[in-house]
């Protein structure tokens, strides 16, 4: 849906909008979209910082945090909140080269993380797996004071969260570039990857964690994948918030530009990414990054 008009406009979608509404409606669209574009790039920097905790022995939020825990989590949020800035604040070419490099060796590397996990689950065949998967890793307990998650959940998220992309047409931005509307097939590949592999082996990941220690409610991605596939898990959780966190400034940089057009794009992105690594640094706003997805794709 998305890609044969932004081949035939070659336009963002603030842009369109400010044609058909005008200015004032533009102006209070670009701030809800910029900053709803920031709670996702913050939720994206606090999973890398996860990673990079695991080096210097951090400690990361528990489970029902509202507020930063350790200072020094603060600093490294950040820090890579400033990097991730930087690469995005420099147009699309960085972004999409950066993705190139670093994406497609990702759904391999998820799916190895899930294997990984197999010998501390007792998994030896296909069979083994179904029953730990019962009995074991999704047995239908959840931590108490959350919503029990069931397929229905996960159906919906996927579908809400995608749909702000894809028929809400904020792929425009990216998408104003490509060549042919083939390529709107595309995020079928991230999808894949962020919806089904990557929940799967998060769910076994954090079986292991509770296997190992039932204390351990702890969600951070970081010291899982440390755990089960040591530096390149950590590398793998690093680049994964990266690679989603740069697109993501980089759109609500356009958006905080479509309030003002004689605004610098470069030097609003850099805004951008300092208010998304703001938001980072607290996990009772990038916890609820799901909560912010699913609604924004909603409204």
């Amino acid at each position: 849906m998305t890609v044969p008009i932004a081949i035939k406009n070659r336009i963002t979608l603030y842009f369109q909008l400010e044609k058909i509404g005008g200015r004032s409606l533009i102006t209070i669209y670009n701030i809800a979209n910029g900053l709803l574009w920031c709670f996702l790039a913050g939720a994206m920097i606090s999973v890398s910082a996860s990673a990079i905790s695991v080096l210097f022995d951090l400690t990361p939020p528990s489970l029902n945090a509202i507020m930063p825990e350790d200072p020094y989590m603060i600093l490294l949020a950040l820090g890579e909140g400033l990097i991730f800035a930087v690469v995005a604040s420099r147009g699309y070419d960085a972004v999409t080269r950066f993705a190139n490099i670093a994406a497609p060796w990702m759904i391999i590397m998820f799916i190895a993380l899930g294997i990984s996990t197999f010998p501390d689950l007792g998994i030896h065949s296909f069979s083994d797996f179904w029953e730990k998967a019962q009995n074991v890793i999704w047995q239908g307990h959840n931590q108490p004071g959350f919503v029990k998650f069931t397929i229905w959940h996960v159906i919906f998220f996927s579908w809400f969260g995608n749909m702000a992309w894809h028929i809400g047409m904020g792929d425009l931005s990216i998408f104003r570039y490509a060549r042919k509307a083939i390529y709107g097939f595309a995020p079928v590949s991230g999808m894949f990857l962020g919806h089904y592999i990557a929940w799967i082996c998060a769910g076994m990941l954090y079986a292991v964690q509770l296997q190992a220690d039932p204390a351990d409610t702890t969600v951070a991605p970081g010291p899982m994948a440390m755990k089960a596939m040591g530096i390149a898990g950590v590398l793998l959780v690093l680049i994964s918030g990266w690679t989603t966190a740069n697109p993501i400034i980089y759109r609500s940089g356009l958006a905080f530009q479509g309030i003002n057009p004689k605004w610098s794009r470069s030097k609003i992105t850099l805004v951008a990414g300092g208010i998304a690594s703001i938001i980072g640094i607290f996990p009772g706003l990038s916890m609820k990054f799901m909560s912010f997805a699913a609604l924004y794709g909603l409204i």
